[in-house]
Parts: structure tokens; sequence; C-alpha cells
């Protein structure tokens, strides 16, 4: 597996940097007994304080998931920088930061986790009631974080939402904003009353929010509204029909 991690040394600071430049594993951790030992390994040779620089559009799940861990357990302070985007399960990374600060244009984005999967009907029930899982497991993350609700979350993520530097700030995903005069030295809990009374104001969020879904449904139902005849599903006696003749 080729690493998507580099470690490097500031020569300013004297402080470790760890780069995330990339999709965050090309193939999956789980059951994986090498790739994560080797990145706790060299997570455990930077003792001190660690900035993790984040430009990734996501990747596997449970690789971030074991990152988020290693860097919440690391004993020094860690504070994430986002300078270009935290996406998918690199988010979730970043949530790890006992400071998170975003570039002015960076950009951070949520949604449900995927996956491929195939076989009968158990299979897929059984897909579907993992995703379920692995999608509360990733809410555990963002709550911590951002103090929002897990109901608000959840649809945040159905919605798949893109946020500006401004907006994930005043959501609480991050806690400044980089190169700003006034950003915060301390994490979430030192937020502003004003930033609390925002982050409990969770109906001030819609207007920034994008969502290739509904966009999509939104299509379907002007198409279908104006299709003539009107557009109806296949009866339930023929789909039970075409099922009696797949079991023969």
């Amino acid at each position: 597996m080729t690493k998507f991690w580099n470690w490097i040394k500031n020569e300013n600071t004297g402080e470790s940097e760890l780069y995330l430049d990339s999709a965050i594993s090309d193939e999956t951790w789980f059951g994986d007994e090498i790739t994560p030992a080797n990145f706790k390994a060299e997570l455990a040779k930077h003792s001190g304080n660690v900035t993790v620089w984040i430009n990734s559009p996501g990747g596997d799940c449970f690789a971030a998931s074991q990152i988020y861990t290693m860097l919440k357990n690391h004993s020094g302070k860690i504070t994430v920088k986002i300078d270009g985007i935290a996406a998918s399960a690199a988010s979730v990374v970043a949530m790890a930061g006992d400071e998170v600060l975003i570039s002015p244009t960076g950009m951070l984005m949520i949604h449900n986790p995927m996956t491929v999967a195939a076989g009968n009907r158990q299979a897929m029930e059984k897909a579907i009631d993992l995703l379920e899982e692995v999608k509360q497991s990733i809410i555990n993350a963002y709550e911590t974080k951002s103090s929002l609700s897990r109901a608000k979350i959840s649809q945040l993520m159905d919605d798949e939402t893109w946020l500006n530097a401004k907006k994930a700030k005043q959501m609480g995903f991050v806690d400044g904003i980089l190169f700003e005069n006034n950003q915060k030295s301390e994490g979430s809990d030192e937020k502003s009353e004003e930033l609390k009374k925002e982050t409990s104001d969770e109906q001030t969020y819609t207007a920034m929010q994008y969502s290739a879904v509904s966009n999509i449904n939104s299509f379907i139902q002007k198409v279908s509204a104006s299709a003539e005849p009107a557009v109806t599903g296949t009866p339930i006696a023929q789909l039970d029909k075409r099922l009696e003749l797949l079991k023969m």
C-alpha cells in the first residue's frame, strides 16, 4: 500500500507536522494489521505537539476512524489545519483536533457513508444496517466537536453538505479561520456566547446546504408532473407474478 501521509519537521517551530494530501487509504484498513500499525508507530515518534495539514477528498472510513482515535489519544496537542478540502472521511479526521483551523478558501464536506454490496436480500439488508451504524459512529465525532444535535448532523449528511470557512466556523466544525487576527487559541469550549447562540439556532444553516439528491428529486418531480400520461409505478400484482416466475 502506498503511504498517503507524510511527516516533516517544521524548522521554525521545531514541531512535527503531518500532511494528508490525498485520499485516505487506497485500500480498506478493516482487517489490515500492517498499515494502521505503521501509522501508529510513526505517530509515536512525535511525542510533542503535532500539526495536521489536511487536503483530502476522503477515503476509507475505517482508516479515518483509526487515525481519528490515534490522534485523540496522542499525548501532545493536535492542531488541525485544513488548507484545501476536508471531505467525507477526511472531515472525520479533522474532528480529532484540539484546535481546528481552516483556510479562508478551504472547504469541509460531510455526507452519508457509502459502500458496494452484492448478494441476496439478506445481504443487502445487512449492508444497509452496517451503513447506518457507520453513520452513527461518524455522527459521534461531529457531535463532539460541533455540539449540533444528532438529528441536525444526520440531516446535513443526508443532504451532502458543503461548508465554506465561515459556515464551518459558524456551525462549530472548526474553531477558527487561518490568518484571522482574532482566531481562538483554545478549542470549541472557548466559543463566544454569540457563536453558541448561532450554533443553537440550527435553522440559520439551511440556506448554505447543497443537496444533489434534493436537486435530482426536484427535477424528477417536475418532469413527472408535466408527463402525459401520468408516470405510474408497476402494480404490486404484476411484481408478485414476476417474483413467482423467478422462483421456478
